[in-house]
């Protein structure tokens, strides 16, 4: 169990840090993507971040 609590929070941080990245322009990939430069975006992926990071948190307890 552990271990899935550190690779489900690992891939959730990255996949927050991704969304803030893409919600403020800063990673624009891909191009097409409807999620670049909306900020709303970002405050999911801080949300999600967060989220990985508890899970981290988790499963070192």
């Amino acid at each position: 169990m552990r271990r899935f609590l550190l690779v489900a929070g690992l891939f959730a941080t990255a996949l927050g840090l991704l969304w803030i990245g893409q919600g403020t322009g800063t990673v624009p990939w891909p191009r097409s993507s409807f999620m670049v430069n909306q900020l709303q975006w970002a405050g999911y992926g801080a949300a999600m971040a967060g989220f990985g990071l508890v899970l981290i948190w988790q499963s070192n307890q």
